[in-house]
């Protein structure tokens, strides 16, 4: 009886760490995709930044050129 016990102790444990494994498995897979969110989160945010930023450079660039200090 020992012995039966044995191999089903074995194969719950097996069962159990097959389980395990999945769920790990689906979290970092869930991991990945939150992360690949925030990356493209952040890059869209960076983009908007250098669009909201490329009219005012140029609206600067120059901007004392006209300006007469001797008159």
């Amino acid at each position: 009886m020992d012995l039966v016990q044995s191999v089903i102790a074995f194969k719950q444990s097996e069962w159990v760490a097959r389980v395990q494994y999945a769920l790990a498995a689906k979290i970092l897979d869930q991991q990945q995709q939150t992360g690949t969110a925030v990356l493209k989160l952040l890059d869209a945010a960076n983009q908007g930044l250098t669009r909201a930023s490329d009219p005012l450079m140029t609206a600067t660039t120059g901007l004392g050129a006209q300006l007469d200090t001797y008159g």
